[in-house]
């Protein structure tokens, strides 16, 4: 029983029980301002009906196949997409981008095999060509 007290009690399983419960409430969010703020906005958009493709269907050999119920999935699912990569994933990119640009360049291109080394080594680690020495800020030259 202890064992099973340990697995429970592991940091990386309460981090995704917290991950699948935050993502199924965001996803809850997404959904209410998808059908409530922009589906609204499709249909003013497009005249004043709110498009529901429930009821397409077509008949083959007897066989009846509605593909409407999977239109309007495939709707739901592009709007939702779109909202998502407009209001989460662009500006959560931007706001990373304004940190990368402050890091400093910690490592450079070997010039005969284009490997990354550090800016300050003399020598290649993977092909052994010899460098050209450049200075790293705050040490004096040597």
């Amino acid at each position: 029983m202890s064992g099973f007290k340990k697995f429970l009690m592991r940091g990386n399983l309460v981090e995704l029980a917290v991950a699948v419960v935050v993502g199924a409430l965001f996803s809850q969010l997404i959904q209410a301002l998808v059908t409530d703020l922009v589906t609204p906005l499709v249909a003013a958009v497009t005249g004043g009906h709110q498009p529901d493709f429930s009821d397409y269907s077509f008949t083959l050999n007897g066989a009846h196949f509605p593909y409407g119920d999977f239109v309007n999935h495939l709707l739901s699912f592009l709007i939702v997409a779109a909202v998502v990569y407009w209001l989460v994933v662009l500006p959560m990119a931007r706001f990373l981008s304004l940190f990368e640009t402050k890091k400093k360049a910690s490592e450079k291109k070997c010039p005969e095999c284009l490997s990354d080394i550090p800016i300050a080594a003399r020598r290649c680690a993977f092909c052994t060509a010899e460098l050209p020495t450049v200075p790293v800020q705050g040490t004096p030259p040597a």
